[in-house]
């Protein structure tokens, strides 16, 4: 494979993403607060998959803290 060729592979903004921001704009959307010239940069670097994944995971810490403060007013 040529050099090109290797450059189409991955994001397309030519940028990989790293853990912390895919936590960072998954944090942000969960707030809802988000400035539109952010998303568009995200949309342009962050891999689908691990915003998935990372979503997944926020979710479920979320629900998991819910449940430990329900436990914590009713107990």
């Amino acid at each position: 494979m040529s050099a090109e060729g290797d450059k189409d592979k991955g994001n397309s903004g030519g940028q990989k993403s790293t853990f912390g921001q895919v936590v960072k704009a998954v944090a942000w959307s969960f707030l809802g607060v988000r400035k539109r010239r952010d998303l568009e940069a995200d949309a342009a670097q962050l891999n689908p998959l691990h915003l998935i994944i990372a979503g997944v995971i926020g979710a479920a810490i979320f629900i998991g803290v819910l449940i430990f403060v329900v436990h914590l007013v009713v107990g």
